[in-house]
């Protein structure tokens, strides 16, 4: 309970998406929460997302869109807030979503600020403190049991005194915005098990004697399935200066590991050798190069003549060059040297393991009163919503044990 020496129920560090449903969430149940934000507005992670647009949640969100350990530690939590609740909650502040491409779904204004104004606007009403410009410097545990958390504001040094802190502060993807390695330190000084960290969600380099080939695409963008040998993903690719990025990649980056190669199926609605037989049927006049233009633009089938006869006739391949043609532009192998790190990433992979929580409350087994949700956790969603359907149900099972 709060009480006059310690006015607050709880501690949130972190103002984005999870921190600042949590604190909504505890409003509604009349708990006091002060919100800690380092940056000087808060939801800067949300106003930057999907081109500014925020894709708020996915329409078709399960267990099976993240990678953690333990993927099916999330069932609880999402299915306490699921994607109905999530529409149902901006829907009644008037924000009507508008669904993209694979359940993608965005506010129908495009601007990711509604959102943010949302949350803002219902920390008001619920009578939630919100203190930005606030750098949580470190959380202690005194022996009567409460929480000492220290911060610096306008240069100058707090501490507030609290029965219970709720880690929401994001991981290290985009230091610009205020990501922090801060939850994990503090996880890490009180015992608990950190999953390895590593970008996620993030465009591949390409380096060595094939980087001027992928450089000479820069801007070329061609529907794929994108597959290792775990997963695989269709959506486009983007070819870069430095490797390749793009929906298809960002996925499957997530499932990379340095050292790996992924497999490019440039061609993966159409089979190659049937195309070719099609155009021997018809007497094969036209030459390999055209039946490729039908598909890619004219530098990529240019770049693609490195590895292909481009000028051949159809009509004078044999049966062996079209089924090498073939495994060319459906297994192109590609090798990455890397990825672009945490700046160009979308999240981080890794993070608290699921094991050291309560799978129904987030709260930390072996510190009473300390909460992990959001990023810092390791639950890392797909491209495409399914890391703010995340965070919005983590900060409501949270807010709900507050």
């Amino acid at each position: 309970m709060a009480t006059e020496d310690n006015p607050y129920d709880a501690v949130i560090v972190g103002g984005g998406a999870c921190g600042l449903m949590c604190a909504i969430q505890a409003g509604l149940r009349g708990k006091q929460t002060l919100v800690l934000e380092r940056n000087d507005h808060p939801g800067a992670k949300i106003r930057i997302s999907g081109g500014g647009r925020c894709n708020y949640t996915n329409l078709n969100t399960g267990i099976d869109n993240f990678v953690s350990v333990d993927p099916s530690f999330a069932s609880h939590a999402l299915s306490s807030w699921t994607v109905k609740d999530t529409v149902g909650f901006f829907e009644h502040q008037g924000i009507v979503g508008k669904e993209k491409t694979l359940g993608q779904l965005f506010p129908i204004s495009n601007n990711a600020k509604d959102v943010v104004s949302v949350l803002t606007r219902l920390m008001q009403r619920y009578g939630q403190r919100l203190q930005t410009g606030s750098n949580a410097l470190s959380v202690d545990k005194r022996m009567d049991g409460l929480f000492e958390v220290t911060y610096e504001s306008s240069g100058v040094r707090h501490r507030m005194i609290t029965p219970k802190v709720v880690f929401a502060s994001g991981g290290l993807p985009v230091a610009k915005l205020g990501a922090s390695d801060f939850a994990i330190r503090i996880a890490r000084r009180f015992g608990l098990e950190i999953v390895p960290t590593a970008p996620a969600l993030v465009p591949l380099t390409i380096t060595g004697k094939d980087a001027e080939w992928f450089a000479a695409l820069s801007g070329n963008s061609v529907f794929c399935r994108v597959s290792n040998e775990r997963i695989h993903f269709e959506e486009n690719i983007l070819f870069t200066h430095w490797g390749v990025s793009g929906p298809a990649i960002l996925q499957i980056s997530s499932y990379w590991r340095p050292g790996e190669s992924i497999v490019l199926n440039l061609l993966p609605t159409h089979s190659l050798e049937q195309l070719i037989q099609t155009e021997r049927a018809a007497g094969g006049r036209r030459l390999v190069g055209q039946l490729l233009g039908d598909f890619y633009s004219r530098r990529l089938v240019e770049a693609l003549g490195r590895f292909l006869p481009i000028q051949t006739k159809i009509a004078s391949l044999g049966k062996a060059d079209a089924k090498r043609i073939a495994d060319t532009i459906h297994h192109f192998v590609v090798k990455p040297a890397g990825d672009k790190g945490y700046d160009k990433a979308e999240v981080m992979r890794g993070g608290i393991a699921t094991r050291e929580l309560a799978q129904t409350t987030l709260e930390a087994k072996k510190v009473p009163g300390l909460y992990f949700g959001g990023e810092c956790v390791d639950m890392t969603g797909w491209l495409g919503g399914y890391n703010f359907q995340w965070a919005w149900a983590s900060g409501y099972v949270i807010a709900q044990a507050i």
